[in-house]
């Protein structure tokens, strides 16, 4: 079997012990940090934000996640609803600007039987797609390329964003 190294990979995999994540929600730790650049934050609303996924499926792989901290998007407020929806717009926007996409993935995994990683924090996921992005390599060896450096990615989200 072949490898290809992903050095990035590792911090994921630092942060769970026993299946469990050993400093509290992610989410919830972003929010208050107010680190944005480190934590590839693009904006931030009154009810939610708008941040990079550090582990995408595709480069520019956003996420719309809500400050509350539940895992039942049906407790969310109106006005919550109304803002995570504008987010998500307000990344394809950019993501359109930025890179051009022929179009988007977007949606939640709600639960960790419906594949969320991080199933006790509602969030939803915005999903760059070009026609040709997906390749053997997913398929042969669980492995997915991304292009381009995240760092870069979020300047160029993050400008886009602004304008």
């Amino acid at each position: 079997m072949r490898r290809l190294y992903s050095p990035w990979r590792s911090a994921y995999i630092q942060t769970f012990k026993g299946g469990k994540k050993s400093r509290g929600c992610l989410f919830c730790r972003i929010a208050k940090e107010k680190k944005d650049e480190r934590n590839l934050v693009l904006w931030r609303g009154k009810h939610c934000y708008l941040v990079m996924n550090l582990y995408p499926y595709n480069s520019g792989h956003l996420m719309v996640v809500p400050y509350r901290h539940t895992a039942d998007v049906g407790s969310l407020s109106d006005a919550a609803n109304v803002e995570m929806m504008r987010a998500a717009v307000k990344g394809m926007d950019a993501l359109a600007k930025a890179s051009s996409p022929q179009g988007f993935n977007f949606g939640a995994n709600l639960g960790r039987a419906a594949g969320a990683g991080i199933d006790e924090h509602v969030h939803f996921h915005i999903v760059p797609r070009w026609s040709g992005d997906t390749n053997f390599m997913p398929v042969l060896s669980d492995v997915k390329l991304i292009s381009e450096d995240m760092k870069k990615t979020w300047r160029e989200l993050k400008q886009a964003v602004r304008e």
